[in-house]
């Protein structure tokens, strides 16, 4: 008789360390012989992997479930619903009273006990495990197994959770806990994993990356500049990046390396949040705006092309119209090659959902368009900026079209390359050719490859 493969749907939200995380929950959960499906009609287990950032986020997964249950009743069949992420950590056992649904509840720091509490819930239980074990859980993550093939090119890795900032808006230091980091041997090992299976380029995560202090082989801490050096000697390895960063923990070592390092790609992911000193102070960012920029001017002196991006929030409590302008004009005066902007809400338990002055609807959205619309003006000249330029392309995919390849240049911007045959993982030299909103178009650079620096540093 022909056993069934168990299969296993797993549903992220949010930042790009849910996205690790999942990966991470496929690979723990393959021994006991899940394979992942794309298809939440076909799966024997559920996970719901959730994000706490984005508004009414806990009423999101409840809806979510709602659909899970009506489902199973129209399937004739019931799958194993977890709850993991976090929103779980948040709401933990509450999400078993209000949804009977889900099945087991798994924090973010737990992921490598997940083959046990299925089993647990297999058996009848109703597991709920949100225990704040970052280092058991860095130590216990399970060896990448999924092929290339399924992988593609590119791969995050977490170096770092948890923040220690307290930003009054942000629920990250309750639902991830204080900042801890991976040691550099368990980095250095799982991107070498990487490399072998065919991994090109390597993101390096954490909610504050930059605050790296993992245990070196010599016994004492590492920075994240030093960790990005000893990744670059890494054979195969192309290219490296890292989100997400907070300015009070860019330090000059991790300057340097932007400008030493020829695998760390020049862009930068690096949220201001607003360009107001006083709601800066209300946000206690600890830092102004006149910090931000001298920063970010040192950073551009030792790599003149840098991209910069960042994150924006309009209508925090109290923010008055001049300080929504000293917003709107930090984005001219840091040049921004993108950002991502948001509108304020209120996360339960955060000092700022407690304030007085909380801004209408209204303006907010009013705020936010203006805020985007800037944004995308600014991007379009950006992407604009680079016709005529060459540059390195790392190949992920082939393109929609016959003879057309698709990568991703040192930006990060979406790079359509027409008369192609290199093959995917790649690195290959183009030039631009035209450009969109969000991405570039370009041919198989002939002659002489000019370095994407000295152009910048000529067109200075």
């Amino acid at each position: 008789m022909t056993v069934r493969t168990p299969k296993l749907f797993v549903r992220s939200y949010g930042c790009q360390m849910n996205v690790y995380d999942a990966e991470r929950m496929a690979d723990a959960l393959a021994p006991d012989g899940y394979a992942s499906t794309d298809r939440a009609e076909d799966a024997d287990l559920i996970v719901l992997n959730t994000c706490h950032i984005r508004e009414k986020a806990a009423e999101k997964v409840y809806s979510e479930l709602g659909r899970i249950r009506k489902m199973g009743e129209e399937l004739g069949r019931k799958p194993l619903v977890a709850v993991a992420g976090c929103v779980a950590q948040a709401e933990g056992a509450e999400i078993m009273k209000r949804a009977p649904v889900v099945d087991l509840v798994v924090g973010p720091q737990s992921y490598q006990r997940l083959p046990e509490l299925v089993r647990q819930a297999r058996a009848g239980e109703k597991p709920v495990d949100t225990e704040f074990a970052v280092e058991e859980k860095f130590s216990s993550l399970a060896t990448p197994v999924r092929p290339l093939a399924t992988r593609g090119v590119t791969a995050f890795v977490t170096v770092q959770e948890g923040c220690d900032k307290f930003c009054s808006f942000c629920v990250v230091p309750y639902t991830r806990g204080a900042e801890a980091s991976r040691s550099v041997a368990q980095i250095v090992a799982e991107t070498e994993r990487l490399a072998a299976q065919g991994v090109r380029e390597v993101t390096l995560l954490g909610q504050n990356v930059d605050a790296y202090h993992g245990e070196g082989p010599d016994g004492r801490d590492w920075t994240l500049a030093r960790l990005l050096l000893r990744l670059a000697e890494i054979e195969g390895l192309a290219r490296l990046r890292y989100t997400t960063s907070h300015p009070r923990d860019f330090g000059d070592d991790l300057i340097a390396a932007h400008r030493d390092c020829d695998k760390l790609m020049p862009y930068l992911h690096l949220p201001v949040q607003s360009g107001s000193d006083r709601i800066l102070k209300a946000m206690n960012r600890r830092h102004t705006a006149a910090d931000y920029l001298r920063l970010i001017e040192r950073i551009r002196h030792a790599r003149p092309d840098l991209a910069l991006s960042g994150d924006f929030i309009v209508g925090f409590p109290g923010e008055r119209t001049e300080d929504f302008e000293a917003t709107m004009r930090i984005v001219d005066e840091a040049e921004y090659a993108s950002a991502f902007t948001f509108k304020y809400s209120p996360r339960p338990g955060t000092p700022a959902a407690e304030r007085d002055g909380q801004v209408s609807e209204a303006a907010k959205a009013e705020r936010l368009q203006r805020l985007q619309a800037r944004i995308t003006e600014r991007q379009i000249a950006f992407q604009r900026s680079l016709v005529g330029a060459r540059f390195d392309v790392l190949v992920e995919r082939a393109g929609r079209h016959p003879g057309q390849m698709a990568g991703r240049s040192p930006y990060l911007s979406p790079v359509q390359i027409e008369g192609s045959t290199a093959a995917v993982g790649e690195v290959v030299s183009v030039e631009v050719t035209g450009s969109g909103p969000n991405s570039l178009f370009a041919a198989p650079a002939g002659g002489a490859r000019e370095d994407v620096r000295m152009l910048a540093e000529a067109t200075a």
